[in-house]
């Protein structure tokens, strides 16, 4: 088997084959893949992905996901973007000449 030149990264839960179902699952509870991310790959909206959590997840770790993901600004695009704006702002206050 050829080496690739792509580094792998050692990580506790592997990314899954997007084509298998798991694949939303874990990327749903990725920091940094947005719900758009999912809809482009797989077709599944944001409400079609929370009744998937809902049906996998033990009730506990569906109220602990929800809770994750209301609270992060990055499972949105746009919250995703203007975190990002306000964290160059605030970057280049601490580097100025």
């Amino acid at each position: 088997m050829k080496k690739s030149n792509r580094p792998e990264t050692k990580v506790k839960n592997k990314e899954p084959n997007i084509s298998e179902p798991d694949w939303i699952v874990w990327a749903a509870w990725a920091d940094r893949i947005t719900f758009e991310e999912i809809f482009e790959k797989t077709g599944k909206s944001e409400s079609d992905v929370i009744k998937i959590m809902r049906r996998t997840l033990k009730t506990k770790s569906f109220k602990l996901w929800r809770e994750r993901v209301h609270s992060k600004s990055i499972k949105n695009r746009k919250r995703f973007e203007v975190s990002r704006k306000k964290l160059k702002m605030r970057k280049s206050d601490y580097f100025k000449d």
